[in-house]
C-alpha cells in the first residue's frame, strides 16, 4: 500500500501506460480517476480494477479542447475534492499515422493541419491539464504531477517531427513547472518512455526488433519495455517515497538516452 487514500487522475487510461498505472495505483491504495476519449475502454479498466479489490471512476473526454477539460476538474471535484497527483499519459504516437495520414512525417513533408492536429492531440492536452492541476494543489499546498515526454523528446528523430517536438516541449514545462511550483508544495516530473510494447507502438515493434543488430544500436536492452515497467516509475515519482524529487525527466527506456 504504497499510495494509501491518495485520488490520482489519469489521462490516456483507457489503454498501455495509463491502463497499467490505473491498475498498479488502485492495488497500492489509491482512488484513480481514469480518463480518455472512448469511455467502453475506461469502462474495461474500472472492471479489472474494481475486480482485485480497489477503486476507480471513469470520465470520458476530449482532452484538447481546453473547455472539456475544465467541465472534467469541476466535475471531478464536486465527488472528489482533493487531487493528491495527476498522471498525464495521454498522447498519440506512431501508431497515428494509420488514422492520419502524414501527421507523423518529417517536417518537410507534414502538412500544416496535421501538425496543428498533433499539437493538439499531445502538447495542448498536457498543457490544459497540468493548468488547471496547480491550480488545484495550490489551494492544497500539495501535489504530484507526472507528464510524460519521450525518447523522441531527448534525441533526435528520423521522422515524426512534430510528436518529437511536442514531447520535447512537455520536458521543459515540466522543469519549469517544478521550478515554479516547489513552494506551494507541488511536485512536477517528467518520465521518458523508450519502446514500450503498448497499441500506440503496434507496428512498429515486428520492424525494430525484427532486427536485433539494429535494436542494439538504439538500446543496450535489446527488448520493448512493458506498460508496467513504466507504471512503477509513475508510481514512485507520485508517492510520498520521492517526496525530494521534483523537476526530473526519468529515462525508462532500456538505455536509448545513453547511446
Amino acid at each position: 500500500m504504497r499510495v494509501p487514500g491518495k485520488t490520482i487522475l489519469i489521462t490516456g487510461a483507457g489503454s498501455g501506460i495509463g491502463a497499467a498505472a490505473a491498475e498498479l495505483l488502485a492495488v497500492e491504495g489509491a482512488t484513480v480517476i481514469l480518463v480518455g476519449r472512448t469511455e467502453s475502454k475506461l469502462q474495461a479498466v474500472k472492471k479489472v480494477i474494481e475486480s482485485k479489490g480497489g477503486a476507480a471512476a471513469c470520465f470520458a473526454t476530449d482532452l484538447q479542447h481546453a473547455d472539456n477539460v475544465q467541465r472534467l476538474f469541476d466535475t471531478v471535484l464536486q465527488t472528489h475534492p482533493r487531487l493528491d497527483g495527476v498522471i498525464n499519459s495521454a498522447a498519440v504516437g506512431t501508431s497515428w499515422e494509420k488514422d492520419s495520414p502524414g501527421s507523423m512525417n518529417d517536417i518537410a513533408t507534414t502538412p500544416i493541419d496535421k501538425y496543428h492536429e498533433i499539437v493538439r492531440l499531445n502538447l495542448d492536452s498536457t498543457v490544459f491539464v497540468c493548468r488547471l492541476a496547480v491550480q488545484q494543489m495550490q489551494t492544497q499546498r500539495y501535489g504530484s504531477i507526472i507528464n510524460f515526454s519521450s525518447v523522441y523528446g531527448a534525441v533526435g528523430a528520423p521522422t515524426h517531427h512534430t510528436y518529437a517536438l511536442t514531447k520535447a516541449a512537455i520536458t521543459h514545462l515540466t522543469r519549469s513547472m517544478a521550478v515554479a511550483y516547489a513552494r506551494d508544495g507541488i511536485r512536477v516530473n517528467c518520465i521518458i518512455p523508450g519502446f514500450i510494447d503498448t497499441p500506440m507502438n503496434d507496428g512498429a515493434a515486428e520492424t525494430l526488433f525484427a532486427n536485433r543488430e539494429l535494436a542494439a544500436t538504439l538500446m543496450p536492452i535489446t527488448r520493448p519495455g512493458s506498460a508496467m515497467e513504466v507504471a512503477y516509475a509513475c508510481l514512485y515519482l507520485v508517492s510520498d517515497e520521492s517526496s525530494y524529487t521534483t523537476g526530473v525527466a526519468l529515462p525508462v527506456d532500456g538505455g536509448w538516452c545513453a547511446t
